[in-house]
């Protein structure tokens, strides 16, 4: 009965009310109603009521949305201005005094980037660095002999039970005199891995710390003796007496040069001379080498040298996505 009543046609539901099971059931009203869900509009049958309900016609609609879209301001087109960053205040020369060699004379000032000697201390990376040149230096030659490297027979030397001492293996044992070394060293490698813009950064930092303290002293041209012979050695010794804060008792000095300093590097090498100063070529310089002692005096041609082979992490090109 009931699939009956479902398949009557839905007309007799619309013209009066039927009873089912003792209750009634009252005619479905259709109307008309937005979906909460997707908003859609109302059918277009239905403006005209809606039009009549509110006392308007369709005509009378026209301006009102015409005025609401005609008084919003035109859309402008997006203009994409280039970026460009604000000044760095951290960003600054640092002026440095030539002198001449030996009267230590000023001649003039010269500027450098403050990314070459105004950068901050950085113990870490300075750290780094010295550990790194020191690894490098160890040579690795210790070798020893083992056990199978000893020459010898392999014959047990007494029997294992019976005469009442140790068991003993044969005369190539660590326990014996003559017998190979356990657990002895072999020719190997100390040397570590630093990455090349670190250590660059290093060198850098280690020259603005010197010269942040007033210790970096930069010579124009080259500096180089005349004397040389036995005297050449007290002569110098009289030079740095004579200009005061050179001498034993304010540290030794380094002095940096482009390529040796034969008659220079022969009067530093004489009898007590290296308590005063040292004279050492360019490649031989370490960023410890430069840390060490009180002050360090270097040749301008030099100083460019080193900043041109230890800026490699300046040359780094920052991409900037706008």
């Amino acid at each position: 009965m009931a699939s009956k009543r479902l398949c009557e046609p839905l007309s007799g539901f619309l013209t009066a009310s039927r009873v089912s099971r003792g209750r009634a059931i009252r005619p479905i009203q259709w109307t008309q109603a937005r979906s909460l869900t997707t908003e859609s509009p109302l059918p277009a049958q239905n403006l005209e009521q809606v039009y009549a309900e509110a006392h308007l016609s369709s005509t009378d609609t026209k301006p009102i949305l015409q005025d609401t879209f005609t008084h919003l301001p035109p859309p402008t087109p997006a203009t994409r201005q280039p970026y460009q960053p604000p000044p760095n205040p951290f960003l600054k020369d640092a002026t440095c005094t030539l002198h001449s060699f030996p009267t230590l004379e000023p001649i003039r000032q010269i500027s450098y980037p403050g990314t070459h000697l105004l950068l901050p201390l950085r113990r870490d990376i300075l750290h780094k660095a010295v550990i790194f040149e020191g690894d490098r230096k160890r040579q690795g030659t210790a070798s020893t002999k083992w056990r199978g490297d000893v020459h010898g027979s392999n014959r047990k030397i007494r029997p294992q039970k019976g005469t009442g001492n140790a068991r003993l293996g044969d005369k190539k044992s660590p326990m014996l005199r003559g017998g190979g070394v356990a657990f002895g060293p072999k020719p190997r490698d100390f040397s570590t891995d630093l990455p090349r813009k670190i250590y660059d950064l290093a060198f850098r930092t280690a020259l603005s710390y010197r010269y942040r303290r007033g210790e970096l002293l930069i010579i124009e041209g080259d500096a180089e003796i005349e004397r040389t012979g036995p005297g050449s050695s007290r002569w110098a010794t009289q030079m740095l007496k004579f200009h005061g804060w050179w001498g034993k008792d304010q540290g030794r000095s380094l002095l940096v040069t482009m390529e040796k300093r034969t008659n220079l590097s022969a009067a530093l090498q004489g009898e007590g001379m290296n308590k005063h100063a040292v004279a050492k070529k360019l490649d031989d310089v370490g960023v410890k080498d430069i840390l060490e002692g009180e002050r360090v005096v270097i040749e301008r041609r030099a100083l460019d040298k080193m900043f041109k082979d230890h800026s490699k992490d300046l040359s780094t090109k920052v991409k900037i996505i706008v």
